[in-house]
Parts: C-alpha cells; sequence; structure tokens
C-alpha cells in the first residue's frame, strides 16, 4: 500500500452492466466500512469503463464486483483486462453475486483474486481483503 492508503484500505465496489439489485453490494460496503476500510459505492449500471476510472481515480486497493445478471464471464473479464491496460497491476479484483462455481476457475484465470457467493460470511471478505491488500504490498 502506498503511504497514503497504509491507514486504510480503500475499496471499489461496483456493479457492473444491466443489473438493478444492489442490496447485496450495500450491505458488503456497509461492513467493510465498519471494518475500518474507505469505501466508494459506484451506484448501478456501471460500464467496465467507468468502473476502471473510478478504481483509478479513487487509487483504490481493490475492488469488489457485484453481479446478479448472469454477464459476468463478459464484464469481469473486460474489467480486468481494462485495469491492465491502464497499467494497474496492485489492485485486488473481486467478485461476488450469483455465480455458478463452473464459471469461478474462468474468473480467476482472467485475474479475479477470489469470488464470492449468496451466503459468504461478511467477515471471510472483510478478512480476504485485508490480507489481500496486504499481500500486493
Amino acid at each position: 500500500m502506498s503511504a497514503a492508503t497504509q491507514t486504510k484500505i480503500r475499496v471499489v465496489v461496483a456493479k457492473p452492466g444491466l443489473d438493478g439489485h444492489d442490496r447485496g453490494a450495500k450491505i458488503i460496503a456497509r461492513a467493510l466500512r465498519d471494518a475500518g476500510m474507505e469505501v466508494i459505492y459506484t451506484g448501478l449500471h456501471q460500464t467496465p469503463e467507468q468502473i476502471v476510472e473510478t478504481v483509478i481515480q479513487e487509487d483504490a486497493d481493490a475492488v469488489g464486483l457485484s453481479i446478479l445478471s448472469g454477464a459476468h464471464l463478459t464484464l469481469v473479464p473486460r474489467i480486468v483486462e481494462l485495469l491492465r491496460e491502464q497499467g494497474v497491476d496492485d489492485v485486488l479484483v473481486t467478485a461476488g453475486g450469483t455465480i455458478p462455481a463452473e464459471d469461478v476457475p474462468v474468473l480467476k484465470e482472467a485475474g479475479v483474486a477470489e469470488v464470492f457467493g449468496p451466503g459468504t460470511p461478511t467477515q471471510a471478505i472483510i478478512d480476504f481483503i485485508t490480507e489481500g491488500v496486504r499481500t500486493l504490498d
């Protein structure tokens, strides 16, 4: 982490695509905030380009992508690709939502550090992001 982010991990929580359900993303955002992280929630209907721009502008340490629409195999790899194109290789990328188990290896191969399914304890997500950001340092 840079000197500016030593005290607080900065996480962008984003809802890519046309998915209009954000209750889970808001619950995760609140849990991360309660754990002492600085959270930037992008809101609904974000394009991959908008999400990457936010990650860069906010100097984020991690990005959590919440997808319930079924477009995860298109949107998530595109976001990872755009981050790489912009030279951003020090941001922990996670995804969550209704993602079938057989798609998890595909997302991890694309560069996603972890995929969290429905019912994942928020503490497990907090711990993963905390440890993952430390590892990227």
